[in-house]
């Protein structure tokens, strides 16, 4: 009896520390107070809260944020985030290189979002989770493309998680705003384009057919301009308020500013103007309305719905961790389709409130 006892006793210790062992990789990320962490590792992906040691996917201010004691980002976006978070200690890595911290392998990967956005690939005992970030699939010309990477579980995005949003190709988007300008320009009127300071602002810039007349910029843009000027991203000559002389031809020129700059001062100087509104939001229905402007065009640094399907595939992953935005719908789909779906709560998505933006 004692034998059979004993035997039964070591059976269940090995399957216990079996199932702790699956556990542990099942539980490679987990959702804290403070932000997504990886328990084997002790660090944290995009906190939201000040800890020990943060791993950065990119400089949005939803995702980096100041009072870490020690950061790690892709050596992409170490301008960005000198410029937004000022003196912090941070290590960088390039684009595909790893680093092993308590046995976990940290690497990152191209997201496509802004410059120096990346997904963050993780590897603990054979098993190997994607957190991504923000992303798009597309490539805008402004940083590096996105590029799916294989792994167990992936954790997307669902900012645009709805199959009503649906970008058009940056050729035509580009070609819809600079014919826009033109027939302003004809007009002699000013063109007012307003979008976050941050992406947006250069993806803009660098489709601009900067022959139809002077580009003008918030400071708050022209401070990210140099970042992305000195990362070797094309973008036309650009002019600050205070550039401008008396005979710069404003009725040709298109300005682009933060949209907390709507309904300054800073905005009375352009006298007779049209403005408009650059987001994925301008999909829906009446935004542009609540924006009060005269144009909306639909640009997004994030994935649409088809964008959102193609990463996914791209992972071949079988466990979808969704973060923000359509968080049920896309939970749901992944299910129908025969994946794990499942959800963490976080604080992301309120990536620009625009508290960056400085004096013109």
């Amino acid at each position: 009896m004692p034998c059979i006892y004993f035997r039964a006793m070591a059976r269940f210790l090995r399957c216990s520390g079996e199932l702790l062992s699956k556990l542990t990789v099942m539980d490679l990320i987990v959702a804290r107070p403070e932000g997504l962490y990886c328990p084997p590792g002790d660090f944290y992906i995009d906190p939201w809260r000040p800890v020990d040691r943060a791993v950065i996917t990119h400089g949005h201010s939803d995702h980096a944020r100041v009072g870490h004691q020690h950061y790690l980002a892709v050596d992409q976006s170490r301008g960005v985030l000198d410029a937004r978070l000022g003196n912090i200690r941070l290590e960088t890595l390039a684009y595909g290189e790893s680093r092993i911290h308590n046995d976990v392998s940290i690497s990152f990967h191209p997201a496509g979002h802004v410059l120096g956005s990346a997904q963050v690939r993780v590897a603990y005992r054979g098993e190997v989770w994607v957190a991504s970030g923000d992303y798009k699939v597309e490539d805008d010309g402004t940083c590096t493309p996105f590029e799916p990477v294989p792994c167990h579980t992936f954790i997307t995005e669902s900012t645009f998680g709805l199959p009503i949003y649906r970008w058009d190709p940056p050729t035509v988007l580009n070609a819809d705003i600079n014919a826009w300008w033109r027939a302003n320009a004809a007009e002699g009127r000013t063109s007012i384009v307003f979008c976050y300071a941050f992406g947006k602002a250069q993806r803009l810039l660098h489709g601009l057919e900067a022959d139809i007349g002077p580009i003008v910029v918030h400071g708050a843009v022209e401070r990210l301009n140099a970042v992305y000027r000195e990362a070797g991203v094309t973008l036309p000559p650009t002019l600050r308020v205070s550039d401008l002389s008396a005979d710069t031809p404003l009725n040709r020129a298109l300005v682009v500013a933060p949209p907390s700059a709507q309904g300054t001062p800073w905005m009375r100087r352009f006298g007779d103007y049209v403005d408009s509104f650059a987001s994925g939001w301008m999909r829906l229905r009446g935004a542009r309305r609540r924006r009060g402007v005269d144009r909306g065009f639909v640009m997004s640094d994030h994935a649409d719905w088809p964008g959102l399907m193609r990463a996914i595939a791209g992972t071949g992953a079988q466990q979808v961790y969704v973060t923000h935005g359509s968080v049920a719908t896309l939970v749901r789909w992944l299910d129908e389709q025969g994946l794990d779906g499942r959800a963490f709560k976080t604080e992301y998505g309120n990536e620009e409130d625009d508290t960056e933006a400085d004096a013109a």
